[in-house]
């Protein structure tokens, strides 16, 4: 496995592994993965425009509906983590997007990823709504190559 091509971008997030969050076999537990990428996510919006204010104010919000998560590698007490996150697509109410989990820098093989289709949705009325201009273009500024992964199931062993 390689790097990602967009590895000259920053990384969206960091964060570091906390004690909580280190399961019985003493690495990162499956659920923790999951939280660090919705911090990721959370970022992703918030850089897109998305954030607690818009949501307040619309009443709008992306909602994941579809992930895929793959853990490659054990993830350490007290690591730190670095996330990057790559658009593969951004349409009228919808976004797909793969997060890339590192330890340290964000570069190397990533410990783990997660792949998302989010749609914007309008909470008070549970269905999709467009997006803002405004964030497909910022969302759109964010778009890279699929890795090679990216759009795979899970495969029988």
């Amino acid at each position: 496995m390689t790097a990602h091509p967009t590895a000259e971008r920053p990384p969206l997030l960091r964060r570091t592994v906390q004690d909580d969050w280190i399961d019985y076999n003493g690495h990162l537990s499956e659920a923790y993965y999951v939280l660090v990428f919705g911090f990721a996510t959370d970022a992703l919006m918030d850089g897109a425009g998305l954030d607690a204010a818009y949501r307040d104010r619309t009443g709008h919000s992306l909602y994941t509906v579809e992930a895929h998560v793959r853990y490659l590698a054990e993830v350490p007490r007290g690591a730190e983590l670095a996330v990057r996150t790559t658009v593969l697509g951004v349409g009228a109410k919808k976004v797909r997007f793969v997060h890339e989990m590192y330890v340290g820098e964000a570069s190397g093989d990533p410990v783990a990823t997660e792949e998302i289709f989010a749609l914007h949705v309008h909470q008070g009325e549970g269905r999709a709504a467009p997006l803002p201009g405004e964030a497909r273009e910022r969302l759109a500024a964010l778009a890279g190559p699929a890795p090679e992964w990216a759009g795979r199931g899970i495969r029988e062993v």
